[in-house]
This record gives C-alpha cells, sequence and structure tokens, in this order.
C-alpha cells in the first residue's frame, strides 16, 4: 500500500510539470496565434441553446396554472406536483449526465438532455390527465439537471482562457432569458401552445451540433489524436498555430491516463478533496442562502411587505437580466473571486434591508417606510445574485476538476446544487410562517459564511488555462 502511495503521490506531483510550461502566445490571450474566434462563439450559441432550454422549463409552471387545472381539472395538489417533480427529474439528470458525457462525449450529452426535454414538452402537449403532465415534467426536469452540467463544461473546454469567463457565464444569462421570456410569452398563448414553443431551443441546438466540433479535451482524453487536432484548430481558426495549446492538453492528459480510473469514491481522496469542496461548498451556498425561496414567492413576498406584485416583478425580471449581462461582459476582467465577494456582500445586505422590513411591519413601526425598504432590499439582492453568486459557481465547476474525474465530480456538484434547490424551495413558506424577518436573517447569516468560504478556499482561475488551474489547486 505504501509503495501505491509513493508512485501515486509521484505522478499527481509530475501532474503539474507540463502545466507549468506557459507560453507566450498572441492576440487571443494565450490559446493560439494567428486564429480567430468565429466557432468558438458558434459552438458557445449552439450550447446556450440549452440554457435557455433549461429556463424554458423552470417558465413554464408560473403562467401555465390557471388554465392547466382548468383544462384537466386538476386540484391544487395535482398541480403542485406538475410543479415540483421538476426538481426530481433535474436530480436524476445530475446524476447521470456526467457518465454519460464521460462516454458518449460532451456533444452526445447534449443531444440526450436534447432528447430528454423534447420527449417531455411532448408528453405535456397531448396531456389528459396528471399522468402523463407528470411524466412530461419529469423528463423536461430530467433535460434541465443534463444541460446545467453539460452546458458550462462544455464551454469551458472549447474556450480560450481569455473567453472562458465571459462565454460560461452567458449560461446564466440565457437561462434567466428563458424563464423570464417563458412568463411573458405564457400570459399570450395556451399552455399547449407554450409547450411546443420550449421544443424550439431543442431543436436549434440538435441542428447546431452537426456543424461544430466536439470538445478538443475529450478527444484527447479517449484516444482520438487526429480528431482532437482537427476539432482545436477549427475552433482556434485555420490559420491558428495550435502547437503549444494542443501540447499542453496532450501533456496533460497522458499524465492524467497513469493514474486509476476514477469512481465516486475517488472523489473524496486528498489529491482531489480540495476541488471537491470549492465545488460543493459554492453550490451549498449558492442556494441555501435563500435565491429559490426568493424566486418562486417574490410576488408572495411584495404582498406580504404592501408592495405591489405586479410592479415589483416585472422590476425584478428586468433587473436580474441585465444585471447577469454586465456580469458575463466582465467576467474574464474582473475576475471570478472579485466578483462573488461582492455579489455576496451584497446578498447580506439584501437580507438584511429585507428582514428590516419585515420587522418594521410586524411590530407595526415606521410603516410608510415597510414597502420602499422591502423592494430595495429584494431588488439588491436579486442584482448582487445575479452578478456573481448565479453564474461563478458554475464555472468555477467546469475549471478546477482534472478531465479524468470530471463527470463524476461535476454529477455530484450538480445534484449538490438540486438537493440545495429543492430543500430551499421546500422549506422557504415554512420559514416565513415561523418568522418572516427572521427567515431573511437566516439568509445573510449564510451568504457572510459564504464570503468567507470565498476569501479562504476559493482560488482566482481568470487568465489560466484549465490545465494550469487543475495543477495549481491539486498539486
Amino acid at each position: 500500500m505504501a509503495i501505491k502511495e509513493d508512485v501515486e503521490s509521484d505522478l499527481q506531483e509530475g501532474i503539474t510539470d507540463p502545466l507549468m510550461r506557459v507560453e507566450k502566445n498572441l492576440a487571443d490571450g494565450g490559446s493560439s496565434r494567428g486564429g480567430n474566434q468565429w466557432m468558438v462563439y458558434l459552438s458557445t450559441f449552439v450550447a446556450v441553446c440549452g440554457s435557455y432550454e433549461f429556463g424554458c422549463c423552470i417558465g413554464y409552471s408560473s403562467p401555465t396554472q390557471s388554465a392547466i387545472r382548468e383544462d384537466l381539472s386538476l386540484t391544487l395538489a395535482e398541480y403542485s406536483v406538475f410543479g415540483s417533480i421538476v426538481t426530481f427529474g433535474a436530480m436524476i439528470g445530475a446524476i447521470t449526465i456526467g457518465p454519460i458525457s464521460d462516454f458518449l462525449g460532451r456533444k452526445g450529452a447534449l443531444r440526450v438532455s436534447c432528447a430528454f426535454c423534447v420527449a417531455g414538452w411532448l408528453a405535456i402537449y397531448f396531456s389528459k390527465g396528471a399522468l402523463s403532465l407528470d411524466i412530461g415534467r419529469l423528463a423536461t426536469g430530467y433535460g434541465m439537471g443534463a444541460f446545467s452540467y453539460v452546458v458550462p463544461v462544455f464551454i469551458a473546454e472549447i474556450a480560450p482562457k481569455n473567453l472562458r469567463g465571459r462565454l460560461t457565464a452567458i449560461n446564466q444569462l440565457m437561462i434567466i432569458s428563458g424563464v423570464s421570456i417563458s412568463f411573458i410569452i405564457g400570459v399570450l398563448v395556451s399552455w399547449r401552445a407554450l409547450a411546443l414553443i420550449g421544443l424550439v431551443p431543442c431543436a436549434v441546438t440538435i441542428f447546431g451540433l452537426f456543424f461544430i466540433p466536439e470538445s478538443p479535451r475529450w478527444l484527447a482524453k479517449t484516444g482520438r489524436q487526429r480528431e482532437f487536432e482537427m476539432a482545436l484548430q477549427k475552433l482556434r481558426g485555420k490559420d491558428a498555430d495550435i502547437s503549444h495549446e494542443a501540447a499542453e492538453i496532450q501533456d496533460y492528459i497522458l499524465t492524467l491516463d497513469r493514474l486509476p480510473k476514477a469512481k465516486l469514491l475517488d472523489l473524496f481522496q486528498r489529491r482531489y478533496l480540495r476541488s471537491v469542496m470549492i465545488a460543493v461548498g459554492l453550490m451549498v451556498f449558492q442556494q441555501l442562502g435563500g435565491i429559490n425561496g426568493v424566486c418562486f414567492y417574490v410576488s408572495n413576498i411584495f404582498e406580504q411587505a404592501g408592495f405591489s406584485s405586479s410592479v415589483g416583478t416585472i422590476t425584478y425580471a428586468i433587473l436580474q437580466v441585465v444585471v447577469t449581462a454586465v456580469a458575463a461582459s466582465v467576467m474574464d476582467k474582473a475576475g471570478r473571486k472579485p466578483l462573488i465577494l461582492v455579489s455576496a456582500s451584497g446578498l447580506v445586505l439584501g437580507s438584511l434591508l429585507t428582514a428590516i422590513s419585515f420587522f418594521l411591519k410586524v411590530h407595526e413601526l415606521a410603516l410608510t417606510a415597510t414597502p420602499i425598504l422591502a423592494v430595495t432590499g429584494i431588488l439588491i439582492y436579486i442584482g448582487s445574485f445575479s452578478i456573481g453568486m448565479g453564474a461563478v459557481p458554475w464555472i468555477v465547476m467546469s475549471e478546477i476538476f482534472p478531465i479524468n474525474i470530471k463527470g463524476q465530480a461535476g454529477s455530484f456538484a450538480t445534484l449538490v446544487n438540486w438537493l440545495g434547490a429543492w430543500l430551499c424551495s421546500y422549506t422557504f413558506n415554512f420559514l416565513m410562517s415561523w418568522s418572516s424577518y427572521g427567515t431573511f436573517i437566516l439568509y445573510a447569516a449564510i451568504n457572510a459564511l459564504a464570503i468567507l468560504f470565498v476569501i479562504l478556499m476559493v482560488p482566482e482561475t481568470k487568465g489560466k488555462t484549465l490545465e494550469q488551474i487543475q495543477g495549481d489547486i491539486n498539486k
């Protein structure tokens, strides 16, 4: 056993050697020479159509509730099952899509995700009762969970390091856009028509996958040398010099191949433990900081605080999209760590302002200030979440895991995220019944702990190749 541990330790130390050979490249910030990025942008667009589909799935149930209940004679309990079962589908998707993406490739995993969403939307469209409706919702949930993992991973693996942050952040922007647009369209069309509209992003993704390359890093990992070089050349431009980047990736993959094939329990070995702790910690703080409770029940929060729910919700939706777009544009300039620290600090402030609002209302103090404090707190909260905590955990998760454990580790982190999402949304109403201001004090405390966690544990990954990041963390 001691010999085996020494050998693996030597291999792990050796894994950092090729990572230190940082070559000086030209205009693209360190990925290639003389290339252009149009294929990277096209590939990103095709992938983030899956993120938009994710948003469509989330946003479907809110505007269709009354119409579906009336048309299919569903009780409130039956519709509640329909609305919530999507989370369980997402958990299954999160568990299984990592190994699928390792076996079929990132493009294959995107096709699987689309297939589940297409089947789910068709089941919903043709539904005559609760059972087929729930089956369809479960299938779209699976697609959601799968997309939530494979989209940021695919983008991170194809993007040059100077574009990786902002391109991966588009994932969160498209999710939010899908939610907002589904809500608006859902007011104008029937629930069956909205289900058909949900097929459109899947169609774009499936069609677009015929024109974009597979992840070069996955091809290198599976030993497809010629395809690896062709994919990397296609992504960097036909005139680009890919020799340095290709050599770095290949050296890294060759070193990883000498290590044992990772299983789920291997994630908790010492050499991977820091990466797992960072990813899981960020996912836990992202969800338990209260975002799903606020998102799902924002109208009710405004009503309880005495503010117009329609005005507040529309303002909330617009602010979320705008701030997320701004965050995506500055991700590679500001860096991951500063953005998430600013974000978590804003979440603490927003939670405390909302808590003060409810405290004043409960004790009938300064009642004229209560609605203003509530809307200010919620808008600060959602703006702060959108600028960092919404996107950065997914970006960091896609960057920090070595490729030999990325499937298992990514699935595990995504599962933790969905469990946290369910726990937050499930407990929110119970917490609000216990104490409205106490709920937001609790969220403020959790977000304060997130600040401490980020300072102590999370590295800055801006401007580094994936191989450099993983070598620094796991050495």
